[in-house]
């Protein structure tokens, strides 16, 4: 008799279920068979999942404003099947470097609808953006603001100006961890709200640039709405414009107690905001990339020892090299034992990763049912940060990305070799 999806934690991709097995299944495959067949570590991406949170977002924003976009932030998960995926749910992009820029492109993005954001954009990327006809570049300071203008004299023609956007830091900041937290004053990111009236000053009489907006972010992983009008409200004292990108960074549920905005209401939150503080009239952006992709993912492992001092450790074939974050932000996760995820569980043990670093633990004080070598583990909401914070740390190949619907898996990225891992020495 099969399980429903009920059953599972609801960080689980939407459609996950134990099957009539008992085994962990998402997208319709079941997890064990996945192991066996693509080998571990190996990100699994449920299809749907991604695509419905996508909809989600642009449905719950067409329903507040007229004139929007709702653009992907692709640092969330810079895989060009991933960007195929959301450019063909009708979504825009911001990218945060050349590599993710040329990803973008290669996964179907229109350059028009594409956002080039940065605090450190080089000439180069700078000089790729401008040539690939983005849409819009972000500008984070006024030394990029007068190299940008250099460059844009040399690169544009026919009399094109380069649309631009100023990033603002509204002095408001979130409660998350402070490595992932942006809008506070004293920040790298932006201008401060005087710095941002100089530069606003600046490009009046830019000849190849045209200010259309302001954009501000945070920070990430935000599960209070508070700070989301804060901002807001600190940046409509800066002028009028038709453009205003509020950024992302709404949170997602990691663990079963969690239960972060619902996207409507994050929606909700800002779209009131600023229709009370900038109007309704305005083309308005938003940056999700966490609430889109997060628990679209579950990386699997597979146990490769068992070994109990004061604790018992149980350690697998991945860790910091595929999930950075608990080592990072220290970031907490759940997991389960894919072939028995209902039975019942033991006392907490540590699952720890395979790299020669004490830090490198996957989940603290996790409880697993009776995990044994060759045990297939499950971490689910790994699709944000995991697959784009990936390294060859100890030399360990990174892991492939299967996407899964309807009980169909395909590669979409492959696992790395030996010899990839010497593919760009010269001697």
């Amino acid at each position: 008799m099969s399980v429903t999806a009920a059953t599972l934690s609801h960080v689980y991709p939407l459609g996950s279920r134990v099957n009539e097995r008992g085994r962990l299944e998402i997208g319709g495959c079941d997890a064990v068979e996945l192991a066996r067949e693509f080998g571990t570590p190996v990100y699994v991406v449920a299809e749907d999942d991604m695509r419905a949170r996508a909809r989600s977002f642009m449905d719950a924003v067409a329903a507040r404003h007229a004139d929007f976009d709702v653009l992907f932030a692709s640092k969330a998960f810079p895989c060009t099947a991933v960007y195929r995926l959301l450019a063909e749910e009708g979504l825009a992009c911001d990218v945060a470097s050349g590599g993710e820029l040329f990803l973008a492109l290669r996964g179907g993005f229109d350059p028009a609808r594409i956002y080039f954001h940065g605090n450190a954009k080089s000439d180069s990327e700078i000089r790729e953006a401008l040539t690939a006809g983005v849409g819009h570049i972000v500008i984070d300071s006024l030394d990029e603001l007068a190299r940008l203008e250099g460059i844009a004299a040399a690169v544009l023609d026919g009399g094109r100006r380069q649309e631009v956007l100023i990033r603002v830091t509204p002095g408001v900041a979130g409660n998350t961890h402070h490595a992932i937290s942006t809008g506070q004053t004293d920040s790298k990111f932006g201008f401060g709200i005087d710095a941002a009236r100089e530069a606003i000053a600046r490009l009046r009489d830019a000849p190849h640039l045209d200010l259309v907006g302001l954009h501000f972010h945070i920070g990430s992983q935000l599960l209070e709405l508070e700070p989301f009008r804060a901002a807001v409200r600190t940046i409509a004292s800066l002028g009028d414009f038709p453009v205003y990108n509020v950024g992302g960074g709404l949170g997602v549920a990691y663990g079963s107690a969690d239960q972060p905005p619902a996207i409507a209401d994050y929606v909700e939150a800002v779209v009131s905001t600023v229709h009370a503080e900038l109007g309704a009239d305005k083309r308005l952006l938003l940056e999700p990339g966490r609430t889109l992709v997060a628990n679209s993912t579950v990386t699997l492992y597979t146990v490769q020892t068992v070994k109990r001092n004061v604790s018992t450790w149980v350690a697998v074939d991945g860790g910091m090299s595929d999930n950075l974050r608990p080592m990072l932000y220290g970031s907490k996760y759940e997991a389960l034992v894919a072939d028995r995820p209902l039975a019942p569980a033991n006392d907490p043990c540590h699952l720890a990763g395979k790299h020669c670093e004490s830090g490198d633990v996957i989940v603290r004080d996790v409880s697993l049912a009776d995990p044994v070598t060759g045990d297939v583990i499950a971490t689910p909401v790994t699709g944000a940060y995991g697959y784009s914070l990936a390294n060859n740390y100890n030399g360990v190949p990174r892991a492939p990305v299967i996407f899964c619907r309807e009980g169909e898996a395909r590669v979409v990225v492959r696992r790395e070799s030996y010899e990839d891992l010497a593919a760009r020495d010269v001697g």
